[in-house]
């Protein structure tokens, strides 16, 4: 088993310092910031800080696993807006992935970044904690012991803070691993390059009744980036999780459950139409909804989530409370007001799988108020409102907005 795992985690290395992932330009930074979740601020500040976080305070956060910089990139500019007491601490194993991470920064002008190359299971050793937030995604699911590579990142997590992770999802990733396995006797002993020619053939022969071929929700190994193909499919090491398996593994850590990331699609009732069905699917606890979603969906191919720890002291998800100011996440409301007030319902599609939802009575009003600077206060006393009858009116609109993930709160 030792040996194994040394060959498994030399092919892991071999594999990010030949292509390191996500294929990253750091030229493009002049024209863009990579956002997304987890590990947006507001984002964060929501799910963990009930959206009461000081960012003009000293706050810590690392990326465990950072490879091409992505997350690191996008949390140390979303700090330096709000100014200099944040700092991120990246850590990669892939030496030629922080090179990519550190150029990305470096055109940015960002000197608010410790960049150190190692593996997250040394974290214990390496005298860094306590960090506010810890980001790792795709990263457990390589680990010859996930487990394992969660136990070391709790061990450096202040009480107070939380985590944001994605694990792959097996569901959505259905056709993934019977492919993976016929790589692998076939390449097996190739170096990377030949490995990824040998599967670009492979996958010129493979059947159009093939799980892969027939999965919509997998685009990665049709991108033309040698290295998102072999991430998909080459990869020596991978797994993939299940909701049960998600919550299981938070538990044997001594983390728990904050909220799945897009909140919506882990619903069941966004699922059903038959009212006797969605009446049971309420019944269950938060976990088992969770898990009947997935199966209702099947199209789920990664989970990410927030976490914190479970006796921790981390506050938690914000509360629709009057002190409290809505954000949208692009900061679009005049475009989303439009959208909402020209329809009756709303069509969205996560990956491939379409979801509607009815829009609450109410919606484009309420939003065209947001401008992320009025609270909930200022926007009802404009709508010229009670509290109480202003919270009745657009705490759908808010669940609705909240459960796509367009809409987080922070305090004044």
């Amino acid at each position: 088993m030792a040996k194994g795992k040394g060959k498994r985690d030399a092919a892991v290395k071999r594999q990010y310092e030949t292509l390191p992932y996500p294929p990253r330009d750091p030229k493009d930074e002049a024209a863009r910031l990579i956002e997304g979740s987890p590990s947006h601020l507001d984002e964060l500040n929501h799910y963990l800080f009930a959206g009461k976080r000081d960012f003009s305070q000293p706050f810590r956060a690392l990326v465990a696993g950072g490879g091409t910089g992505d997350a690191a990139i996008m949390l140390a500019q979303h700090l330096a807006d709000r100014g200099k007491a944040g700092h991120v601490t990246y850590l990669d194993l892939s030496s030629a992935s922080r090179q990519v991470a550190e150029a990305r920064a470096e055109a940015r002008g960002l000197d608010n970044i410790d960049f150190l190359t190692g593996s997250l299971l040394d974290l214990p050793s390496l005298n860094l904690a306590p960090f506010d937030y810890i980001d790792c995604c795709g990263v457990l699911h390589h680990l010859e012991e996930p487990t394992a590579g969660l136990v070391a990142l709790v061990s450096c997590l202040a009480d107070d803070g939380g985590m944001g992770l994605m694990v792959y999802a097996t569901l959505g990733r259905t056709g993934v691993y019977p492919v993976q396995n016929a790589l692998r006797s076939l390449t097996e002993g190739e170096s990377v390059g030949n490995q990824v020619k040998l599967a670009k053939s492979l996958l010129k022969d493979l059947s159009p009744e093939n799980w892969l071929n027939k999965n919509k929700v997998l685009g990665d190994h049709k991108l033309g980036e040698d290295a998102a193909l072999y991430d998909l499919l080459l990869h020596p090491r991978d797994r993939s999780y299940l909701v049960p398996e998600v919550l299981d593994l938070l538990t044997e850590t001594g983390m728990r459950l904050v909220r799945f990331i897009e909140p919506v699609r882990y619903e069941p009732e966004m699922y059903l139409k038959d009212p006797e069905l969605r009446k049971r699917a309420r019944k269950l606890e938060t976990g088992a909804r969770a898990a009947l979603a997935e199966n209702l969906s099947g199209s789920i191919k990664t989970h990410t989530f927030y976490a914190r720890k479970l006796h921790g002291t981390a506050a938690g998800e914000a509360r629709f409370d009057p002190e409290m100011i809505p954000v949208l996440k692009d900061n679009n409301a005049e475009i989303l007001s439009r959208t909402l007030a020209a329809r009756s319902s709303l069509t969205v599609h996560f990956d491939t799988d379409p979801v509607t939802l009815d829009i609450p009575d109410g919606a484009a009003d309420f939003v065209r108020y947001i401008n992320n600077q009025r609270n909930l206060r200022e926007i009802q006393s404009e709508m010229s409102m009670t509290w109480q009858n202003f919270r009745t009116a657009f705490a759908p609109v808010y669940k609705m907005l909240q459960g796509l993930n367009l809409l987080w709160l922070k305090s004044s």
